[in-house]
């Protein structure tokens, strides 16, 4: 990825294939944010954005947001089930009317091996709908590091949303050693393991993490473009995008994090 050189490392980057410059925290509002707060996050700095049909409220602010400025934002999308081909043609036609947009910035196969399948029918639609322009790049989110690692090298895929935090660091050698900056996006998802990074685990009596210690060590990996974040409420967001500004965390914060990680996995 490109980096803004005007400031922050976690100030703004320059996306491959997608070719869109985004601030690196991610909204996922499917958490609780209202209409009004998902409205206000994309009034601010934030501008890349994980969504599916299901997230309903914030559905009219992100419709708002793109027909205002299309080109400043970025939409992430996918079908909540991707068996087949035709069902990657039937979402992204829908998802274009109902957005009212002409173009699909990411086209996403969601939880790859578990709620969608790798095949070469369904690849072979992908780059279909991207060849004609409905669609920008085509993407996976996965669990599965090794597999990850390897479609990384071998396919054709441009973005891949990973599960990556202090808990579970194994994309550092499972996946991102096989990362082609110039042609991958990597999004960090679960970035504070379904919060078991913000409670105190047995034994330990250091500070405990906050949501926005665990941004920060995602996005403090050069190999991460973008952390998605779940807020629940405006108060945590703005929390976050402050812990954003901080930048990247220094050589003691990281060794911090990597050890309380641990002890959240043990």
């Amino acid at each position: 990825m490109e980096r803004d050189s005007s400031g922050s490392p976690f100030a703004a980057r320059r996306l491959p294939v997608i070719d869109r410059t985004v601030y690196p925290l991610g909204l996922a509002p499917n958490y609780g944010l209202s209409t009004a707060e998902v409205r206000e996050a994309l009034d601010g700095p934030m501008n890349y954005v994980f969504w599916t049909p299901k997230m309903r409220k914030a559905t009219p602010a992100i419709i708002e947001a793109l027909q205002r400025d299309r080109e400043r934002y970025v939409l992430a999308t996918g079908p909540t089930t991707a068996w087949w081909a035709s069902n990657l043609n039937r979402f992204v036609n829908q998802t274009l009317k109902r957005l009212n947009i002409e173009q699909i910035d990411v086209l996403q196969m969601f939880w790859l091996g578990v709620t969608s399948r790798w095949s070469p029918a369904t690849l072979e639609a992908m780059q279909k709908l991207k060849a004609s322009g409905k669609v920008r790049a085509i993407g996976i989110s996965i669990h599965d590091r090794k597999r990850a690692g390897e479609l990384a090298r071998e396919s054709p895929l441009d973005l891949l949303m990973v599960r990556y935090n202090a808990a579970h660091p194994g994309a550092e050698q499972d996946i991102f050693p096989h990362i082609d900056g110039m042609r991958h996006t990597v999004v960090a998802y679960t970035a504070t393991r379904w919060r078991k990074l913000l409670k105190q685990p047995k034994g330990w009596s250091e500070r405990v993490a906050t949501a926005g210690d665990c941004y920060r060590f995602c996005l403090t990996n050069n190999s991460v473009d973008v952390v998605l974040t779940g807020p629940k409420n405006r108060t945590q967001l703005a929390d976050n995008i402050a812990a954003i500004e901080k930048g990247p965390m220094d050589e003691g914060e990281m060794k911090w994090m990597r050890h309380f990680g641990q002890a959240v996995h043990g």
